[in-house]
């Protein structure tokens, strides 16, 4: 048996499996891993748990980081910061319609990382070579989207709390307008969208739930039969399973669809 723990690489980086032997890990643990070529930090995300055999490609987590550890990484963040500088420079000089969001060393400063946005494909081979000139470590450019760039530099949602993808979402899920529709919100779009400008990430949460609750019920604009004579349905109260209809006389009803 080992023990599998899931990891952040760096701040921005993906997330993996890695082996833990030694040491008990905690979510939020600060760790050194072994790396595709040379050493990395990230942050363990998921409780670890017990695998009969994990697979053989997983790395191994070397050590819980030290103080020494965490000084260096804090100076790669600055050596990053100033790293960005140089590139948008770089940048304006090759012309690339590129917008550069930040940086990131890796652990041992053997790599680069530079995140960027763009609307299309960027031919950016030129920029690398450029680049890996400047600072003699391997260069890496990864295209992000809109939703990534707002995790990166952070803020607060419209409820007045710390953007959910920023505390603790670790993967983007699908969100689309049909969750709105379904929870009866307002599709004004400043209503319903994040500081990204995509549909905010919190109508999925409760999504299933409506979704569930909506089973049964008439639409709005949708004509019924009530114990009234027949009518159209203007609104429809999805929590409390009401819906309220417009009769033919003018006169307005309240249907109760509780099971």
């Amino acid at each position: 048996m080992e023990v599998i723990a899931q990891v952040r690489l760096r701040e921005m980086g993906s997330a993996f499996c890695w082996k833990c032997e030694g040491f008990v890990l905690k979510i939020g643990d600060i760790v050194i891993v072994e790396a595709e070529r040379g050493l990395d930090y990230g942050q363990v995300i998921s409780e670890p748990v017990m695998v009969e055999k994990p697979d053989e490609s997983v790395k191994t987590i070397l050590r819980l980081a030290s103080d020494a550890d965490r000084k260096q990484i804090e100076e790669n963040k600055k050596k990053a910061r100033e790293a960005s500088l140089t590139c948008e420079q770089k940048v304006l000089e090759h012309k690339l319609d590129m917008k550069l969001v930040g940086a990131e060393y890796s652990f041992d400063r053997s790599k680069i990382l530079f995140y960027f946005t763009a609307e299309g494909r960027v031919d950016f081979r030129n920029l690398v070579k450029d680049l890996a000139k400047v600072f003699k470590a391997r260069i890496e450019l990864r295209q992000i989207g809109v939703r990534d760039e707002a995790k990166m530099f952070g803020g607060f949602g419209p409820c007045g709390r710390e953007l959910c993808c920023c505390r603790f979402l670790k993967d983007f899920e699908p969100v689309t307008i049909r969750m709105a529709k379904d929870q009866n919100l307002s599709l004004n779009p400043p209503k319903i969208s994040g500081l990204c400008g995509r549909l905010m990430c919190c109508l999925s949460y409760e999504h299933e739930h409506y979704k569930e609750m909506n089973k049964g019920l008439p639409r709005e604009g949708e004509r019924v039969d009530t114990p009234e004579g027949k009518g159209k349905v203007i609104s429809v109260n999805v929590l409390k399973r009401l819906a309220a209809v417009l009769l033919e006389d003018g006169k307005i009803v309240e249907m109760n669809y509780k099971k």
